[in-house]
């Protein structure tokens, strides 16, 4: 008797199991690094990084023509110049290129700071979208595309949220 109890119990168990995990469905993913590279206010914002770094480097590069040009300059003075003079003009290049390297390290600290904020404010206005696309379409769960191995293309997500996030934000503002 006390088998026909356990084994009636499995039986009134088990399609509730099997009901729940049919609800539940697979997960689906989404791509954020696509979503970060290829969203227009995320690929705006990589071009204005970009172009803003490429204009500093023109300049720092420039500089650094100019510094060598008075270094072979200093160089050649050398023997024409007292010592004295000569590690003046020495202390006065090295003050500079130190200058340089510092305003360069300046530079690439401000773009990765730019960065993390324009993927910041991102990552805020994509949350609420997904949430939303979660609840229109009755998702469960969603996972980071970094975090599947393998996974069925048709639960990629990605093309969906990035055409929303393209019609809610146009661009971001790094200014």
């Amino acid at each position: 008797m006390k088998k026909f109890k356990k084994i009636s119990l499995i039986f009134l168990i088990l399609p509730l199991l099997i009901s729940t995990s049919a609800i539940a469905g697979s997960p689906y993913y989404i791509d954020f690094s696509k979503v970060l590279n290829e969203s227009k206010a995320g690929k705006g914002a990589q071009d204005f990084l970009k172009k803003k770094f490429e204009s500093e480097n023109k300049k720092f590069i420039k500089e650094e023509e100019a510094l060598k040009k008075e270094e072979t300059e200093i160089i050649s003075q050398k023997k024409i110049i007292t010592n004295e003079e000569y590690q003046k003009k020495v202390e006065s290049l090295r003050k500079k290129v130190a200058s340089l390297q510092k305003r360069k390290q300046d530079l690439i600290k401000n773009i990765a700071n730019l960065r993390a904020k324009a993927r910041t404010e991102l990552l805020k206005t994509l949350n609420p979208i997904i949430k939303k696309y979660m609840e229109e379409n009755k998702i469960r769960i969603v996972l980071d595309r970094k975090s599947i191995l393998l996974g069925d293309i048709k639960l990629d997500i990605t093309p969906q949220i990035i055409e929303i996030l393209n019609k809610e934000l146009k661009s971001l503002k790094l200014n």
